[in-house]
């Protein structure tokens, strides 16, 4: 029970960075489009994302594909979601793997059918030796389930008494979250114009500086990136500490 959380980061450039990737629909449906195409196109945005966190060295990138909200969609596209998600994780491994990028999947799987389940456990396997970029696709995820599923986990090792009440804290509880092993977010893009953050990484994201850009998801490429990346750069992390404190440490 030692793990304890990673040290407020300072860099310039971000270690984690989370994105929701908001505008699929409207951008399909401003050219007179099914959604779905819409989502579609968003998978080049995805690679453009990837490729250009890969040449500056982001250690994580998580992306939000599927909140656990979705569901309640109409059928039809989630049906259509569903199909595409299966098609990707089939298309884009062996590029990951190429790339040395390695694929996680977070958030309630269970809640797919076994198919996609599986074509998840096969692409996750299939990555698992890479050491370069760490890609999280959050998939049927929502930030209130990932801090439940982790008061679950805790409340289950208080009853069988290997673990104590004075034992559970903030540290114990971050050692059960999805993203326990990796850098806390330090940037949380969202892209299509809304300023929310739709129950995605709610503990992760405690300090994360925010960026909101207008830019559908589709259209997100280099030069959103860049000035997303200069903004953050541009930014003083405090984490509680005055600015005289940040800028001339002790």
């Amino acid at each position: 029970m030692s793990e304890s959380f990673s040290p407020p980061y300072l860099g310039t450039k971000p270690r984690h960075i989370a994105i929701i990737m908001d505008g699929n629909g409207r951008w399909a449906e401003a050219q007179g489009q099914p959604r779905v195409i819409g989502h579609r196109a968003g998978v080049k945005s995805v690679r453009e994302v990837v490729r250009i966190c890969r040449e500056q060295n982001v250690e994580a990138l998580t992306l939000f594909a599927f909140s656990s909200e979705n569901w309640s969609r109409p059928a039809r596209e989630v049906q259509l979601l569903m199909r595409l998600f299966m098609t990707v994780l089939r298309r884009e491994i062996k590029l990951l793997k190429q790339s040395n990028v390695r694929l996680r999947i977070v958030g309630d799987i269970s809640a797919f059918d076994d198919k996609l389940q599986q074509r998840i456990r096969d692409a996750e396997r299939m990555t698992a030796e890479c050491d370069g970029l760490m890609l999280n696709v959050a998939a049927n995820y929502g930030g209130r389930w990932d801090i439940a599923n982790a008061a679950q986990q805790m409340c289950k090792l208080v009853q069988q008494g290997e673990l104590s009440i004075d034992q559970v804290n903030e540290q114990t509880m971050h050692r059960f979250l999805s993203l326990a092993s990796q850098p806390e977010v330090d940037l949380l893009i969202r892209t299509g114009g809304e300023q929310r953050i739709s129950n995605f990484l709610l503990w992760q994201c405690a300090y994360a500086e925010l960026f909101f850009s207008d830019v559908l998801w589709p259209d997100f490429a280099d030069t959103a990136m860049a000035e997303a990346l200069e903004c953050f750069a541009s930014r003083q992390r405090r984490f509680g500490l005055t600015g005289d404190q940040v800028a001339n440490p002790s």
